[in-house]
């Protein structure tokens, strides 16, 4: 295999450094430069690649799970604010069904394929899906990882502008998931300053599951 491949560094005997990270590139990907290259090198050490690489796991002992958790705070919040901006006038369950769909795993990992981030993730031989493919949640959780290095690298603005970016027109695209009826109701009586409804089993058969069991409400 030539020197440089992209595979290269996924191979065992390849010693992979805590700087190994080409932040030009990253910065085309997700619209940030880092200052701090270890926090980009952080959000994409999946912890199973600390197994066979002493330098990473005294680097990162936690891999990019720490940032991860971090990430998912971050996006959460960048999102709900960019939607409050964005439909003034839409009331807060229209609100958070959108926000519930822009940051769902699927959508992370939607944009985190379109940028090619599965390339950049440093893994270990079990992380792999057959075909030597990422497997879907890696790359969202690197996505989220990103987000909360950019934050502790320049601020809460900087992973919002990263967020609008990667997002894009998704933001206003994305239409609110469509409610259930309980939910539905709740939302009408909270909109008028309504107690919330009570509910009672009116009947059951041996077939039906729990979800679907008739309720009256009163």
């Amino acid at each position: 295999m030539a020197p440089g491949h992209s595979l290269q560094p996924f191979l065992h005997g390849y010693p992979l450094k805590p700087s190994d990270v080409d932040l030009a590139a990253l910065a085309g990907k997700i619209g940030h430069t880092f200052g701090r290259a270890e926090l980009a090198a952080e959000a994409l050490t999946h912890r199973g690649a600390l197994d066979r690489q002493s330098e990473l796991k005294a680097a990162f002992p936690h891999g990019n799970e720490r940032l991860e958790f971090l990430g998912d705070r971050v996006l959460s919040l960048a999102v709900a604010d960019l939607l409050l901006r964005l439909f003034p006038h839409e009331h807060e369950g229209e609100l958070a069904r959108r926000h519930a769909a822009l940051v769902r795993a699927e959508t992370l990992v939607e944009i985190a394929t379109s940028i090619g981030l599965g390339a950049d993730i440093r893994l270990g031989d079990s992380e792999r899906a057959q075909g030597g493919t990422v497997r879907p949640t890696i790359i969202a959780d690197a996505l989220e990882a990103l987000l909360g290095a950019v934050f502790l690298d320049a601020g809460f603005e900087a992973s919002a502008a990263c967020v609008r970016r990667l997002w894009g027109e998704r933001l206003t695209s994305v239409a609110a998931a469509p409610r259930d009826p309980k939910t539905a109701l709740q939302e009408w009586a909270q909109a008028r300053r309504l107690p919330l409804p009570a509910y009672r089993e009116v009947g059951r058969s041996a077939s039906c599951r729990p979800r679907c069991r008739p309720r009256a409400c009163a």
